[in-house]
């Protein structure tokens, strides 16, 4: 995934498995499972609380390229140091929340200059989130007009991209323009189990929508062959990509 716009690239720049699992050995166990079939691998607050940076530099050594999802959420000065810490494990990819304000996400993006920084992509509505759970917190916008005031700020405060659902994807692509990083999660294959997510898209669907790197945990983790899981979705991104 050198950026965003739809050249043609390979269909794994643009898959993220998700490594949600709570330990460093049953998650080297997965990668292993895995046979080689993807290249980007996304580390989140489970897993990086129980492992660490060292599990983030040992899959970097076997070649993978890693997202690291901890969603950094706390005043400006708190976040750009927890941007510097993790710059040494050489992470390509950090989320911080959208929602922590332009005055965070200004001192992310200047923690984020220093040499070998992650670029930095900012969470606008999280995927198990709809209308009435935004209420809920007070926030009477739809998802779609929250994810997009969020985008819009995180443009403008030196974000690299976003993280949204694939609905949101064709208008934060239009606003926000071709280079920016589109991150979707809840990706679900036809006729895979929903779970716990709310607005979710297939892999072919979000990246025609304009996506850059759709993450999958669950149908690809719990499956019997995750190799053979994972196969399948790039399958249904590369029928996605242009010729």
């Amino acid at each position: 995934m050198k950026n965003s716009s739809q050249e043609k690239l390979s269909p794994k720049d643009h898959l993220a498995v998700a490594l949600d699992v709570p330990d460093a050995s049953t998650a080297l166990d997965l990668v292993d499972r895995l046979e080689g079939t993807c290249r980007w691998l996304k580390v989140g607050m489970e897993l990086y609380y129980a492992a660490g940076n060292s599990l983030v530099e040992k899959l970097r050594e076997r070649g993978f390229s890693i997202f690291l999802d901890l969603k950094l959420h706390d005043i400006p000065n708190t976040v750009a140091g927890a941007v510097r810490s993790v710059t040494s494990a050489g992470a390509e990819l950090l989320t911080v929340h959208g929602s922590g304000g332009e005055a965070m996400l200004l001192a992310a993006a200047e923690a984020s200059q220093a040499p070998g920084s992650p670029k930095l992509i900012a969470v606008t509505v999280l995927t198990s989130m709809d209308a009435a759970a935004l209420n809920a917190v007070g926030v009477s916008s739809s998802p779609a007009e929250q994810a997009l005031r969020l985008a819009r700020l995180a443009a403008s405060s030196g974000m690299d991209g976003m993280v949204c659902s694939a609905e949101e994807v064709r208008s934060l692509r239009e606003a926000i323009g071709p280079e920016a990083v589109l991150v979707v999660p809840g990706i679900r294959p036809a006729g895979a189990a929903v779970d716990d997510q709310r607005r979710i898209a297939t892999p072919r669907d979000a990246i025609a929508r304009g996506a850059s790197l759709l993450v999958v945990g669950r149908p690809i983790t719990r499956a019997g062959e995750p190799a053979a899981a994972a196969a399948s979705i790039l399958r249904e991104i590369e029928a996605a990509l242009p010729l």
